[in-house]
């Protein structure tokens, strides 16, 4: 294997999954970032690449070793391709002259003159292979978006987990290769035939998703689905996929969705080395918009041992291809936070996010304002952040709290003028 080669193809396939992130410059992402992309990889790939693997990888930890074969899939599958394979043989055919192994070139003794056109072959031959670059990636392949469809049914109306049966006539596609894209992130698709014309699968968590139909590499049609929750539910992500649902009656307590020591114990989740990652969700369409309304919650997560020393939670409130995820944690961790908010990132490596640092083992109040393309955030009645927005308003579709070890949330309400929306 040429080392070399396979460091230039790893960085190429690092920058183009860089891209489709949109985080930024990856010398600026700190511990919580790569935390973020090992859930973010799983949740596309369905691998987890530790902390420390892709800190090696963005060269943030010393390591002069080829990652291993399955790491690379991974990545490359995360980039949008198959497999490593794939992604090389994409890359090499993209050059002329160029193929996966390099050409082995004998050595002679003599070195013979250089005739003048030679020295001009040196001079345009890059220019050339730019040239054709350029056309590549300008190239696209003519298709007729009316000439295929695309729909989808659920097998039960709320709750999860909830089948979902794509249907799809995709005969035009000729040789090309059909997809299909469960999510709103095109990396999360599956190949499908294009002689057939279903596709089932099921979805485990509830939200809103935008489901898309590919014909090679382009959209050529695609829908709303929304998943919803039925409801508050209470889960625990498990790493095979398949999350650990809690009952209601088991969950609601005193008009509030707690997820305590006892109610783990039961069903066997341990809280060392490492806590469960308890999710609470409640989706359902609202009927306001993200760009006026007021959020109001309570929440607590009481347990802080070990890795949940920082009691970190956040809370997002989804929104059709957007969301907001307001970040909250002891005060001491404060240093490591992001706040996201219709498009907009702020950093504690560039933004003093210190007000979203509080104790927890108490009910923290929160309370998100919206108006004017401006939002205000308030913990326990104090402005933690303010923070403008540009992005187009769209419609709100429910809650997700992440927690670690136990959870409860309570005195959750939207507000949009005189109307109240309690959950």
């Amino acid at each position: 294997m040429n080392n070399s080669l396979e460091i230039n193809y790893i960085k190429k396939c690092l920058a183009l999954a860089e891209a489709r992130l949109g985080w930024g410059d990856s010398h600026d992402w700190t511990s919580y970032d790569f935390e973020k992309l090992s859930e973010t990889i799983r949740e596309a790939t369905g691998v987890t690449l530790s902390v420390t693997t892709l800190k090696r990888l963005w060269g943030k930890l010393k390591y002069d070793n080829i990652p291993a074969t399955t790491t690379l899939n991974t990545l490359a599958q995360f980039a949008g391709y198959e497999d490593w394979r794939e992604f090389k043989r994409r890359e090499a055919a993209a050059v002329p002259g160029v193929s996966e192994q390099p050409e082995v070139v004998m050595a002679v003794k003599t070195k013979p003159r250089r005739r003048k056109w030679e020295y001009g072959l040196a001079v345009l031959l890059p220019l050339i292979i730019v040239v054709y670059l350029l056309f590549l990636s300008n190239t696209t392949i003519r298709i007729n978006k009316e000439d295929y469809q695309f729909r989808s049914n659920t097998t039960v109306t709320s709750g999860v987990p909830n089948s979902v049966i794509f249907t799809y006539d995709a005969s035009a596609a000729g040789n090309e290769k059909v997809s299909i894209s469960q999510s709103w992130d095109i990396r999360r698709k599956v190949t499908v035939p294009a002689d057939q014309k279903e596709y089932s699968t099921i979805y485990y968590t509830p939200g809103y998703f935008r489901a898309k139909l590919i014909i090679g590499e382009q959209i050529v049609k695609e829908h709303d689905l929304m998943i919803s929750s039925g409801g508050w539910l209470a889960l625990a992500e498990q790493g095979s996929g398949v999350p650990v649902y809690f009952k209601k009656e088991e969950s609601l307590k005193d008009s509030a969705i707690v997820v305590d020591e006892t109610l783990l114990s039961a069903y066997h989740l341990p809280l060392q080395p490492s806590p469960p990652k308890l999710r609470i969700y409640n989706v359902q369409d609202l009927g306001i918009r993200n760009d006026h309304f007021t959020f109001e919650t309570s929440l607590k997560s009481e347990y802080r041992e070990g890795t949940a020393a920082c009691q970190r939670v956040e809370v997002l409130i989804l929104c059709k291809n957007d969301m907001i995820m307001i970040p909250l944690c002891a005060e001491g961790c404060v240093g490591d936070l992001v706040l996201v908010a219709n498009g907009t990132v702020a950093k504690s490596s560039n933004a003093n996010l210190s007000g979203f640092g509080c104790d927890l083992s108490q009910w923290v109040k929160l309370k998100v304002e919206a108006k004017n393309k401006q939002m205000d955030f308030f913990v326990n009645g104090t402005k933690a952040y303010t923070l403008s927005f540009s992005a187009e308003p769209t419609d709100i579709v429910g809650l997700q709290y992440r927690f670690q070890g136990t959870a409860a949330v309570k005195n959750t309400r939207f507000t949009k003028d005189d109307r109240v929306i309690k959950l």
